[in-house]
C-alpha cells in the first residue's frame, strides 16, 4: 500500500469512529438474513400452538423484513393484520427489552400472552420471563421502541 493509500485508510477509520452508532432494525432478522422469526410462520403460533417453518412460496414484507408463512391462508391472515401476528418488540427477546437491553429472540422460545406473541432468547431466559410476564411486559413497553436508538 502506498503512503497516500495508508493515509486515506487511517483518515477513513478516524472519521468512522466519530459517527453515531447505527440504530437497530425494528424487526430482529439476524446478521445475514432479512427473515423475521428465523423464517418461522408467526400465524402458526396462534393457529397450531407451535413454531412452524414458513415456506418461501408464501412470503410477504412488513417493517423492512421478510416474513415466511406456511400457507397462502396464513399469508393472507398476516397481510390483513400483521400487528396481530408479528411478535412484540420486533421479535427481539421480550425479557431483555424489559431489562433495557437488546437480544435476539429465538423462535423456539415463545409465549402468547393476552393475544400477543413474545419471543425469548433461550430456555433459561424464558423460565425467568414466565415468572412475571405482566410486569416484564410493562417494563418492556416503557423501553420500546426507544431502546432501538
Amino acid at each position: 500500500m502506498s503512503f497516500h493509500g495508508l493515509l486515506a485508510a487511517v483518515a477513513a477509520l478516524t472519521l468512522t469512529a466519530f459517527l453515531p452508532a447505527q440504530a437497530a432494525d425494528p424487526v430482529y432478522t439476524g446478521t445475514f438474513s432479512d427473515l423475521a422469526v428465523q423464517g418461522h410462520d408467526p400465524v402458526a403460533y396462534f393457529t397450531k400452538g407451535a413454531p412452524v417453518a414458513g415456506d418461501g412460496a408464501f412470503e410477504t414484507e412488513y417493517m423492512g423484513a421478510i416474513w415466511r408463512l406456511e400457507s397462502a391462508g396464513n399469508r393472507d391472515l398476516f397481510v390483513a393484520d400483521p400487528a396481530a401476528y408479528a411478535p412484540q418488540y420486533g421479535g427481539y427477546c421480550a425479557w431483555a427489552i424489559a431489562q433495557g437491553k437488546l437480544a435476539k429472540g429465538d423462535a423456539r422460545f415463545w409465549t402468547i400472552h393476552d393475544g400477543r406473541l413474545y419471543l425469548n432468547y433461550d430456555q433459561k431466559v424464558q423460565d425467568q420471563w414466565l415468572v412475571a410476564i405482566p410486569g416484564f411486559i410493562e417494563q418492556a413497553n416503557a423501553n420500546w421502541p426507544g431502546i432501538l436508538d
